[in-house]
């Protein structure tokens, strides 16, 4: 047996990823496209696909809005029409949501973090399951997030719908199981860039104390005294399709240095 050439992914798989023109899900599409992935990335901003479009000119970008359901629609008729099948979702399209208490945090922001970072998924979801039973690797990847197992003071909305991403997934599992799709979901630390710099910043006015203060604060939290780099995020998604990981499904897989509390 090869060990070393069964962690390499399958050949040619047809992949579409949610929220992958910038971020992680541009990570995870670039270590797609290096296996030789088909690829398909939708993202909302024009300005993400214009510049993941000039990157990565091999690879598909569609415009798309996730908390709309008729414009989730149309990127399954484009994935449909362009690679006539699928056989990876990665449901990675999120926002980090408000950062306040709970009393100050308005309805509307609740909301928009729901649909946009749980119900999304389920749009996803529900709309992938027809064409992978057809795959021969098919596989459902959700991004959640450390804060999909630690409670995080201050950020309420995000952690509820990363908790609630889990349970998708590992009831996803149990059931599409049968028809040998898998589904796995990838919790992130604190992953390096811009999003967590924001974070950081938001956090740090919240409590009065300066950025670099905060930043030392948080990296205290790490076990490994870290961040994650979205590469390694990326590594994680390119494994789970790969023959090793043929019987890996329902598992919550952090990635993140072991990060202690939140």
């Amino acid at each position: 047996m090869n060990v070393v050439k069964r962690l390499t992914p399958y050949s040619g798989l047809k992949v579409l990823i949610s929220g992958g023109a910038a971020g992680i899900g541009e990570v995870i599409a670039a270590a797609y496209l290096e296996t030789g992935a088909k690829v398909h990335v939708c993202d909302v901003s024009e300005r993400a696909i214009s510049q993941f479009r000039e990157r990565y000119p091999q690879a598909l970008a569609t415009q798309a809005d996730v908390s709309d359901t008729a414009q989730v629609k149309r990127v399954f008729d484009i994935q449909k029409d362009w690679a006539n099948g699928l056989d990876v979702l990665v449901n990675n399209a999120g926002i980090a949501g408000p950062t306040g208490g709970i009393d100050t945090i308005s309805e509307a922001e609740w909301e928009q973090t729901i649909d946009i970072n749980l119900n999304a998924q389920y749009r996803f979801a529900h709309n992938a399951v027809p064409l992978l039973v057809e795959s021969q690797h098919a596989h459902i990847i959700h991004l959640s997030s450390v804060a999909g197992r630690l409670g995080y003071a201050w950020r309420t909305p995000y952690a509820a719908t990363k908790w609630a991403i889990v349970g998708l997934m590992k009831s996803l599992a149990a059931e599409l199981g049968e028809k040998d799709i898998r589904v796995n979901a990838l919790l992130p630390g604190i992953v390096e860039g811009p999003r967590q710099d924001r974070v950081i910043s938001d956090r740090a006015r919240q409590l009065g104390i300066s950025k670099p203060e905060m930043l030392q604060q948080t990296l205290k939290k790490i076990s490994l005294r870290r961040m994650t780099p979205p590469e390694d995020v990326a590594a994680m998604a390119l494994f789970l399709c790969s023959p090793a990981a043929r019987n890996v499904t329902g598992q919550a897989i952090s990635i993140d240095g072991n990060v202690e509390y939140l």
